[in-house]
């Protein structure tokens, strides 16, 4: 598309919370993009009643992004309450207007070849969101989480998704064609504060059998920090929309299944279940030898007594399909040398709910 095409191309999707102090390294950023002299570019940002002069500093970008064919487009939300992350996202949408979204926080920097890489897979991917390998800034955060994200295959990209990791493209790193924003009703979820928008976007895609696709390059540097949105979601919060969704696609289908855990987090998952599908678990199973061989016992609280008990078997003894709550990468590599040795096929025999 010719750069004097007065309709852009991409926009980029911004949500600003009191983002002030990273607002030029993340603008500066987008003007870095390789595409500049070749793509109409767009920006489109929705301030979400910031109150640290985050409107001000947008309006002094605006010179700049004119002088490179850059649009800005400002969505303000005066109420002087801030809405949350799903609602801003939804703003900025609404005011874009190119034919694909990138989707960008405001604390990470986008390396200069994103959209250019992205956009050559999105083009021909159109009911894909598009996510990206990243760098995590400090170097050393997270790097569990880090090594999971980046080095997922490309069917695992679909299917891996009842970890506690939530989506396995990082929201910061979504690309797509409108059409994929346009056929989640309603777009991103805005309940609010403490709300996963992402992962909750991210399940509607897949039941609009939609597609998952990652480029092999690095696109962002993902920050890390205490003031980053992640943090005010709670985990249980995100468990208990995990639990719906393996309770809706996956359980329907095992008329009796294995938790591979038979500690504190396998027996959380028991009691979570819905009383239907805790009939279908035939045991726990382990590997720690003082819990093989006893039997762990629900208790019913709405009747106020004992549920039948579960027996706890070996791993080796125990009959798939499993699912599992145990952690990666947190054994060298014990525990995935003893999934392996069952010879198993994710998503048939087991799912990882880790």
């Amino acid at each position: 598309m010719a750069l004097n095409s007065t309709k852009p191309l991409v926009s980029i999707i911004i949500p600003i919370y009191n983002g002030k102090s990273w607002i030029d390294t993340c603008f500066e950023a987008i003007t870095m993009q390789t595409v500049i002299s070749s793509m109409h570019l767009e920006v489109a940002v929705c301030d979400d009643a910031s109150t640290d002069g985050t409107l001000e500093l947008i309006e002094k970008w605006r010179k700049k992004f004119d002088e490179l064919s850059i649009s800005l487009k400002i969505f303000k939300n005066e109420t002087g309450k801030p809405k949350g992350v799903g609602y801003a996202k939804n703003r900025a949408v609404e005011v874009s207007t190119g034919d694909y979204l990138c989707f960008q926080d405001i604390d990470d920097i986008m390396l200069p070849h994103r959209i250019e890489i992205q956009y050559r897979l999105a083009k021909d991917n159109q009911s894909a969101i598009i996510g990206g390998r990243f760098k995590r800034k400090p170097e050393n955060s997270t790097e569990r989480f880090v090594r999971w994200a980046n080095n997922l295959y490309l069917e695992q990209l679909k299917i891996q998704i009842y970890t506690s990791h939530g989506p396995t493209v990082i929201m910061p790193t979504w690309f797509c064609h409108r059409n994929v924003f346009n056929n989640v009703n309603g777009g991103f979820s805005e309940k609010g504060h403490g709300t996963p928008e992402d992962l909750l976007f991210f399940y509607s895609h897949l039941d609009n059998n939609g597609d998952i696709l990652r480029t092999d390059e690095v696109i962002l540097n993902y920050m890390y920090h205490p003031a980053a949105t992640t943090f005010s979601i709670k985990q249980q919060t995100i468990f208990e929309i995990r639990v719906a969704r393996l309770e809706k696609t996956i359980l329907p289908n095992w008329p009796a299944f294995t938790i591979w855990n038979a500690g504190k987090q396998g027996r959380q998952l028991f009691r979570s279940l819905n009383q239907r599908f805790q009939k279908r678990v035939i045991a726990l199973c382990d590997v720690d030898e003082k819990k093989i061989g006893r039997k762990y016992t629900p208790y019913d609280e709405f009747k106020r007594k004992a549920k039948d008990p579960i027996p706890i078997v070996h791993f080796t003894e125990a009959q798939p399909p499993f699912i599992i709550c145990v952690k990666l990468d947190m054994t060298n590599g014990v525990f995935e040398d003893n999934l392996k040795s069952l010879y198993l096929k994710e998503d048939v025999n087991y799912v990882l709910f880790n």
